[in-house]
């Protein structure tokens, strides 16, 4: 199954980035192919007023991965959100998603998953991103780079102990993933991310498997007039999750029956103000719940 961010009316020049092999030097500053003149705003914006924010580099095994992080300004010991993107990479709304969660305490910090592949702001064809760059990433890798983002984290003003972790669309099913993977990992929030689909060399395992493995709560955030997951996917994993260990228990997804595809992203079409305030509330206070409060 293709990942479902699939339909603009216009598009804006790519941006460009300097990149040598893996090592890239900057995080997209504005939109992708994602957003056209009808949405070159973002519905919300948020300021830097009080906070640390900007680009920075993760270190990893072969190379530096850059990445946007938001922390109020001179604090520490800070509960720390890792913010997945969609396919579109760390443009201007997941940097501003990371500036929300650092205005209300915590240090926020958004890895550029794709950096190894290319850089998803020079596309303008959502079809030839895909398949140059989003089908060749490995989940075995996104998953060593968000250990890499969370280690970093710990050691720049993140409490290792207070660690969530949030995502969208692509992004959306690696907070699954990871749900399955890291145990120090105290809850994450999936907005519509994919449940099932066909294992592959890349992707082996889909969402709906792995619940067994869960290791943190996940709350799941999807919409009922979403044309690329099923409902029949969501309902399927709703009972996998009631059969599953205590953190599959734990777990939650909610369905907001008039919402589509990415109705939390304030710079498409697709966003539903009621519901992606109603999602976000929710989402705050489930990591509240699960031990993130600020």
């Amino acid at each position: 199954m293709k990942d479902q961010d699939a339909h603009f009316d216009s598009l804006l020049p790519p941006l460009r980035l300097d990149r040598r092999g893996f090592i890239a030097t900057t995080v997209a500053a504005g939109f992708s192919l994602a957003a056209g003149p009808a949405v070159a705003q973002t519905a919300i914006h948020t300021d830097a007023n009080g906070l640390t924010a900007g680009k920075v580099d993760i270190p990893t095994t072969d190379g530096k991965m850059p990445a946007y992080r938001a922390a109020p300004a001179g604090k520490k010991n800070l509960p720390t959100v890792l913010v997945i993107s969609e396919i579109f990479g760390v443009h201007e709304y997941i940097q501003d998603v990371c500036r929300r969660l650092a205005h209300l305490g915590y240090l926020a910090i958004a890895p550029e998953l794709f950096a190894r592949q290319g850089d998803p702001s020079k596309y303008t064809d959502i079809p030839k991103l895909q398949a140059e760059i989003i089908s060749k990433v490995p989940d075995r890798q996104v998953e060593a780079d968000l250990d890499a983002t969370t280690a970093w984290a710990a050691a720049n003003g993140g409490n290792a102990d207070k660690l969530g972790i949030i995502g969208f669309c692509w992004g959306g099913r690696q907070v699954w993933l990871y749900a399955a993977h890291n145990p120090k990992l105290k809850a994450g929030a999936a907005f519509y991310g994919q449940l099932g689909g066909e294992p592959s060399d890349l992707k082996p395992k889909p969402v709906l498997s792995l619940v067994n493995d869960l290791k943190a709560p996940v709350l799941g955030a999807y919409g009922g007039k979403d044309a690329g997951i099923p409902l029949t996917d969501v309902d399927k994993m709703r009972i996998e999750l009631a059969k599953g260990p205590a953190a599959a228990k734990a777990s939650r997804i909610d369905v907001y029956p008039d919402a589509p595809h990415a109705f939390h992203a304030d710079y498409r079409p697709s966003y539903r103000k009621a519901e992606a305030e109603q999602a976000w509330q929710r989402m705050l206070d489930w990591f509240k719940q699960n031990g993130l409060g600020v």
